[in-house]
């Protein structure tokens, strides 16, 4: 009985280091959830605003400019010079401004939107020019009355 309670305890250090491996873990899934969230948070269309009144937009004589219409009843239309074209979709519409613009890649694309007409259809007109590969697009207006 001389070996019991005479042998002196070994107790443990504590530990004066932190495991930082957890927490590295939790960095990298929370840098995986920031990257594939961040592109869907930069959606929209891209449109400079004017600061002031705007001036004419001086276009190329050489270039024929294509302009897309909306009117009051939400139809769409095209001019390419002096011809038009009946009302067509918005899909009609994308597939022959990306004709046009491969043909031309500098081309203009202007659109005339009615006053009456709702903001998202001219933002989805334009978000359909910019995916058929405009890669700027101009605004169309009537000066008001008392600029003329």
């Amino acid at each position: 009985m001389k070996g019991m309670g005479m042998m002196p305890q070994q107790r443990k250090k504590p530990m004066s280091e932190i495991n930082v491996v957890p927490y590295i873990d939790v960095m990298l899934v929370l840098l995986v959830i920031f990257m594939v969230t961040a592109p869907m948070l930069t959606q929209g269309v891209k449109v400079d605003l004017p600061e002031t009144t705007s001036d004419p937009i001086q276009s190329d004589k050489d270039v024929e400019s294509i302009v897309v219409s909306v009117d009051t009843n939400g139809a769409y239309f095209m001019e390419i010079g002096d011809e038009s074209s009946d009302p067509m979709s918005l899909g009609e519409v994308r597939e022959r401004v990306a004709k046009i613009l491969s043909q031309r890649p500098n081309g203009e694309v202007l659109v005339r939107g009615d006053e009456h007409v709702e903001y998202g259809m001219v933002v989805r007109l334009m978000a359909e020019l910019q995916g058929a590969g405009a890669t700027s697009i101009g605004l169309i207006t009537e000066p008001s009355p008392d600029e003329k």
